[in-house]
């Protein structure tokens, strides 16, 4: 049984292969802030997992306490794909889904 965490990345390595081959536009200078889309396979699968959850009243609001952000930062990350979160945030919500699929909650 392969974590979630082995899961994504894996998926994430296939996606850039993919889009690596397919991708005909240059990349912008380097040391600019990644902004969401086709230059992060990783964070999109991630995002793709937190979408596919089922979400029930009130976890997004505990989860952003656990983030220490306002629910609509969280609601950036995961829904709008508007904004990347930080490492250590990112670190946090792999964790954070982890306990969920082992059936535990962070608090």
């Amino acid at each position: 049984m392969l974590l979630a965490a082995d899961a994504m990345a894996f998926a994430a390595e296939a996606t850039a292969r993919a889009l690596k081959k397919a991708r005909t536009k240059a990349r912008g200078p380097r040391g600019i802030a990644l902004h969401p889309g086709v230059d992060t396979p990783l964070w999109n699968e991630l995002s793709s997992a937190l979408r596919s959850l089922r979400w029930k009243y009130g976890e997004k609001a505990n989860l952003a306490r656990v983030l220490g952000l306002p629910r609509q930062r969280v609601d950036d990350f995961i829904v709008g794909r508007r904004r990347l979160p930080d490492a250590e945030r990112t670190l946090l919500l792999l964790h954070w889904l982890a306990a969920r699929q082992r059936g535990t909650h962070l608090s």
